[in-house]
């Protein structure tokens, strides 16, 4: 039986805000649309407070940028990149090319083509989100992307070194430094200084998300998220303040990120509250994480790992942390998540920043129909066929005629029958099916 010890905000409070981001984003895309450049420099000054001459660094002020950020930080930023470049360049090698003889004659196939240009956002507003850019970046020039324009909101009042430093280690060839709603509306919808982009990846507020809902379609994305969402699941081989340590860990992203521990043991739920009520007193970023953990934080507790495991898959969260005995059960059967942490010696910062695997995940039940931004996201899998011999292209005719003809479509039926013709030496009477 499922027993909720707390539980977190109502769909009825989640939507009532979602609408109010929704209009609001949908009259700045709008505002941007219609006036390019000056309505994101207007949005610019209103909600950063940041107009300079270009909001495109130069080679110079990247370099100056570089020079900003201690040798220390450069060589934890580069250790980080390398772990993420060797996943995503393994990742790339394990998607081959296909080609295959159907029938005598005839072959299909498909290759894999990399996005012309991408847009990178990098968060930097509350938190400057560093590891972003090796995570948006980095995997699309590893996957070929030949234009990858990254923008990162200022930082106290410039641009955030650290940041700037990783887009550029990472191989971005425009960094901008512009933020929220008008920096991916820019990059998708394209004003008279920045070229439009195919794509748009990387994570943000609940505004940027909900903007890159609205271009989706105008643009790629590389998947609909919203809040930072954590689960852990925990049994008696662990104690409640490495749990309360992990949740916490994740609600300091913002006031609306849910965190939930799903445990089969009440004792655990109950020790885990305690380490949070403790935590929260002394934790530098409680102010965000209570409003996180007091709205959207939940303690549920089952009878069995079966039933964790059915509760798990139905949450579908994106980051879920597997703390029992036996962890590979959860492997095995798990089918609804954005990605695994399993065993305590593991943990989603690891994830988040300098393990290997990538950080952008999907949200709100999105894992149902989708996993997180990969190398793949970046390649488009297109295919292709040819047919060598007369032989093969008058047997697909045949068939091809009469199943245009089954559907009503005597065009279709006409390039099927002109084959015939043409390389089975038959004659076909116009607009009608091949009867042999």
């Amino acid at each position: 039986m499922v027993r909720y010890l707390k539980s977190g905000a109502s769909l009825a409070t989640r939507a009532e805000a979602d609408r109010h981001v929704r209009e609001t984003v949908e009259q700045t895309l709008a505002d941007i649309e219609a006036k390019g450049d000056e309505a994101v420099r207007r949005l610019s000054e209103t909600f950063d407070r940041w107009s300079p001459a270009s909001f495109r660094l130069s080679p110079e002020e990247i370099e100056q940028a570089m020079s900003e950020v201690s040798p220390r930080d450069l060589e934890d930023i580069r250790f980080a990149q390398a772990q993420i470049r060797r996943f995503a360049e393994a990742q790339l090698a394990s998607m081959q090319p296909v080609e295959i003889e159907t029938r005598p004659g005839v072959w299909l196939g498909h290759k894999h083509v990399p996005i012309a240009s991408v847009g990178c956002y990098i968060p930097g507003g509350a938190y400057p989100m560093v590891a972003s850019a090796h995570m948006s970046v980095l995997t699309a020039k590893v996957a070929g992307v030949k234009r990858v324009v990254a923008a990162a909101p200022p930082y106290k009042g410039k641009p955030h070194p650290a940041i700037v430093a990783a887009m550029h280690l990472a191989g971005a060839d425009e960094i901008l430094v512009l933020g929220g709603v008008q920096a991916v509306g820019a990059m998708a919808i394209g004003t008279d200084t920045i070229a439009p982009v195919d794509m748009l990846v990387g994570p943000g507020n609940a505004f940027v998300a909900e903007a890159k809902r609205q271009l989706f379609g105008r643009v790629g994305i590389d998947l609909f998220a919203g809040p930072t969402e954590t689960l852990v699941i925990a049994d008696d081989s662990v104690d409640g303040l490495l749990c309360a340590t992990d949740l916490l860990g994740q609600a300091e992203h913002g006031p609306t990120s849910p965190a939930a521990l799903l445990t089969n043991s009440p004792a655990l739920a109950q020790q885990t509250q305690e380490a949070i009520d403790a935590l929260l007193q002394k934790l530098p970023t409680a102010d965000i994480a209570r409003k996180a953990w007091d709205t959207y934080g939940e303690i549920i507790v089952c009878d069995s790992h079966e039933e964790m495991l059915e509760v798990a898959n139905e949450m579908a969260y994106e980051h879920v942390q597997v703390m029992t005995e036996d962890p590979e059960f959860y492997l095995e059967r798990m089918i609804n998540y954005g990605a695994l942490f399993l065993g305590p010696r593991t943990n989603v910062a690891f994830g988040d920043k300098v393990i290997g695997t990538n950080h952008t995940l999907p949200t709100r039940k999105a894992a149902r129909y989708t996993g997180g931004l990969w190398v793949g996201k970046f390649l488009k899998t297109c295919t292709y066929q040819r047919i060598l011999t007369d032989e093969a292209s008058a047997e697909i005719g045949r068939y091809c005629s009469r199943l245009c003809a089954l559907e009503g479509f005597v065009g279709h039926g006409e390039q099927a029958n002109e084959r015939v013709r043409r390389y089975g030496r038959q004659e076909v009477p116009y607009a009608s099916a091949v009867t042999s």
